[in-house]
């Protein structure tokens, strides 16, 4: 799994993904700071198994506190995009192809309006954001439509001559972007394509097709970043009613990252994701300090019950890709051969099934699967079980 961030330059993207990474990557108040993509490992937050069982788990990866288990996941930091992305302007198609791969894509604005559509500082408020999520999903249709179109009069006529099945002909046209069949006969059964010749496909058809196909292989959250900012909240709420079908959640990325870089010097207890925070020792911290993590805590944590990053994270993966978190685990035996509780988690496409899981802990329990038992309630389950999050599995394979 791999998530994209993504957005117009000096918006604060680099802030944010360093604070999602704690990866170091370059931040300046300019555009395009970032000129090659940033990749670094996010961690996205589940109720952990462990506590089911009253222990406490062992991760071989990722971690777990207070029974809360943080996975593992790719994350990627692509470089400033503009309007005319597609074209070549501003850093061009490079940073649009570095998205290819990404399964969903975190768009962040700045929702208090304090830079232009270059990325530009403009005084705060006199930029509307709205702009910036239009213009952002019209570049990644036109960049998918550029993708469809090319030899596409070769290829609608090579389809028309020789009988071939459109989905499937489409779906291997656009496999560089991961493109299913499912999500191909989807489209052309919702846009009244399916019995519709490809040589006779409009314009419209073409940028309809790129659309649907983009909303379905990159769905995409909004992080409303520095929500702190004058005039900031009222923004936010004007998007939540111009944008009622998108998911929009206000952040502030550099709270999180101060929290975050104060909590690896043992300066506060955080956990990421929470509604407080607690100072170990005030005595260490000078005026400034100080006054930073009040305003924190009284204008973004009170206020919002967390900066919003490591929900952003979440619900990329839980609520847009749908992904659920299975734990491997026996029924007589929770710990792996060195005495470790857990130690694995595993995120699992949506419709997974036991045999699917088999097959992702190894080759041979897939094709040697006799059945799975559901720990938590002590039941053998057959290879077409549909898993459930936080299920924990136990497969039994032939030898």
């Amino acid at each position: 799994m791999l998530i994209g961030v993504v957005g117009k330059p000096n918006v604060g993207k680099s802030t944010f993904f360093k604070a999602a990474t704690l990866a170091e990557v370059e931040i300046a108040n300019y555009p395009f700071a970032t000129i090659k993509p940033n990749s670094g490992v996010a961690y996205v937050q589940t109720e952990c198994a462990c506590k089911f069982f009253n222990q406490q788990c062992n991760p071989r990866e990722g971690f777990c506190t207070n029974h809360k288990r943080f996975i593992p996941v790719q994350m990627i930091d692509v470089a400033g995009l503009v309007p005319g992305a597609h074209e070549g302007k501003g850093m061009g198609n490079q940073f649009l192809d570095d998205l290819r791969q990404a399964d969903a894509l975190i768009h962040i604005i700045d929702v208090s309006g304090s830079v232009n559509e270059k990325g530009e500082p403009v005084q705060t408020g006199e930029y509307d954001p709205a702009n910036d999520i239009t213009f952002l999903e019209e570049e990644l249709d036109f960049w998918i439509l550029r993708l469809i179109k090319k030899g596409w009069d070769k290829f609608s006529r090579t389809i028309q001559q020789s009988h071939g099945e459109i989905h499937k002909a489409l779906a291997s046209h656009l496999s560089g972007l991961g493109v299913e069949e499912d999500t191909v006969i989807e489209a052309l059964k919702t846009l009244n394509l399916a019995e519709k010749p490809l040589t006779e496909w409009t314009e419209d058809d073409l940028t309809n097709t790129s659309s649907y196909i983009r909303k379905k292989t990159k769905p995409m959250i909004i992080a409303c970043n520095k929500i702190d900012n004058k005039g900031a909240k009222e923004n936010f709420e004007k998007l939540k009613q111009q944008f009622p079908d998108h998911l929009l959640i206000p952040c502030s990325a550099e709270s999180e990252l101060a929290l975050k870089e104060a909590a690896k010097h043992d300066i506060l207890t955080y956990i990421p994701g929470e509604s407080s925070f607690e100072i170990k020792d005030q005595s260490k911290l000078s005026e400034k300090q100080t006054a930073a993590l009040n305003f924190i805590k009284e204008n973004i944590v009170d206020k919002y019950q967390s900066t919003g990053v490591q929900e952003i994270v979440d619900k990329s993966v839980f609520e847009l890709l749908k992904y659920i978190a299975i734990f491997p685990g026996g029924v007589n035996r929770l710990a792996d051969q060195d005495g470790n509780v857990l130690p694995d988690c595993f995120l699992l496409k949506p419709n997974s099934t036991a045999l699917d899981f088999a097959f992702r802990l190894h080759t041979d329990f897939g094709n040697k699967f006799i059945r799975a038992v559901n720990v938590k309630t002590k039941t053998t389950v057959g290879k077409d079980y549909a898993l459930q999050n936080g299920d924990v599995i136990e497969i039994v394979a032939d030898k």
